[in-house]
């Protein structure tokens, strides 16, 4: 086991001593396009795994998780979630996480080519503003990244502004855990909260494994210290509580909502721990600093002009039930069903179905 007795005052984290490296514009450049990929991916995964709770409701029979379909959606988003972990080993933090807005301007596509919804006003000024917003962001995040060792993570870990943060954090998911279970709160923020606090551990994580794992890879060996097997732990932890609750919220409400809830959620978050773990607004300067904020109030706009008032899929009726869908009954009429008779099942779970591929029997 490797000596981990070394004096704190040796890991003050000066610009020399944190070792901050300016990247090549080459390396920036792959972890953006690896960042666009991999959202791109995501989005189709989380209306993939829509499809699939809407289709399981339509059936009323097993749940979701036995469906080859939903697997698939989580396979991907797998996929996709294994570029941004690439990406962050490239980039700072603060840097890759906004580019999730590229997952609403593709969830908004897939949309319309699917689900063949119309292409109104709002979604090309949203998308002109989130792309506009993209590139200011990118134009003016810090382009300097830590040299991630372990030494250095286990000094952020004991720093007490992290541990301040972290406590905060703890109590704030807490609280709202206890409201979504036990009081029974069912709101898209809540759910959302959960993910993004999930998310600023998994953001601190992952850039740690991936540094780590670059270090060990160029000859400095990373593995033989236990900081980076916890954090190995709170990455696989915090990402699989991420997609439980994130199914959750996809499986209660519309894809064209979680998507971009869920990016302004993640992307404050990401930046938030990139700035108070990893200090990497440290060297910045306060027009850098505004400039960054704008290009991401710039996204958050464009994504909320996309997902407002996006129609929901077409449905016959969504005040009827057709009469071909009750067990032993076969007429063309419909008919509203009692709120309180068992034969008709689940109405909340009918309703979610896609009504445009039902039809009656003629």
């Amino acid at each position: 086991m490797a000596n981990l007795s070394y004096p704190l005052t040796s890991l003050h984290v000066t610009s020399a001593q944190a070792q901050i490296l300016e990247n090549p514009l080459q390396t920036f450049l792959l972890g953006i396009i690896i960042s666009i990929c991999g959202n791109v991916l995501i989005s189709i995964s989380l209306n993939i795994q829509k499809y699939a709770h809407v289709r399981q409701a339509q059936r009323c029979s097993k749940p979701y998780y036995t469906s080859v379909i939903w697997w698939c959606g989580v396979i991907l988003m797998g996929v996709g979630e294994l570029g941004n972990f690439a990406a962050y080993g490239f980039a700072p933090a603060s840097l890759i996480a906004p580019l999730g807005c590229v997952s609403v301007i593709a969830s908004a596509v897939i949309s319309v080519v699917f689900l063949k919804e119309t292409v109104r006003a709002s979604d090309i000024v949203g998308g002109t503003l989130a792309i506009t917003g993209t590139y200011v962001l990118v134009t003016f995040a810090p382009h300097t990244s830590t040299h991630i060792t372990a030494h250095v993570i286990q000094y952020y870990v004991i720093s007490w502004h992290f541990l301040l943060y972290l406590f905060i954090e703890v109590i704030v998911f807490c609280i709202l855990l206890y409201l979504y279970k036990r009081r029974n709160v069912k709101h898209i923020v809540i759910v959302m909260l959960l993910v993004a606090l999930l998310a600023s551990l998994t953001v601190i994580s992952v850039k740690a494994v991936s540094g780590m794992i670059q270090e060990s890879i160029k000859g400095d060996l990373q593995f033989i210290y236990p900081i980076f097997h916890v954090m190995l732990v709170i990455m696989v932890a915090s990402c699989a509580f991420q997609i439980k609750f994130l199914n959750q919220a996809m499986k209660m409400f519309d894809a064209t909502e979680v998507v971009p809830v869920n990016f302004v959620f993640f992307t404050a978050s990401a930046i938030i721990a990139g700035i108070v773990f990893y200090q990497e607004f440290e060297d910045l300067d306060l027009l850098n600093i505004f400039m960054f904020l704008f290009g991401c109030l710039l996204s958050f706009l464009g994504v909320f002009l996309i997902a407002r008032n996006r129609p929901k899929i077409k449905q016959q009726d969504p005040n009827f039930i057709a009469m071909d869908q009750i067990p032993g009954r076969r007429r063309t009429d419909q008919e509203r069903p009692e709120a309180k008779t068992s034969t008709y099942g689940s109405l909340a779970a009918k309703l979610m179905c896609n009504r445009a591929d039902q039809t009656g029997d003629s």
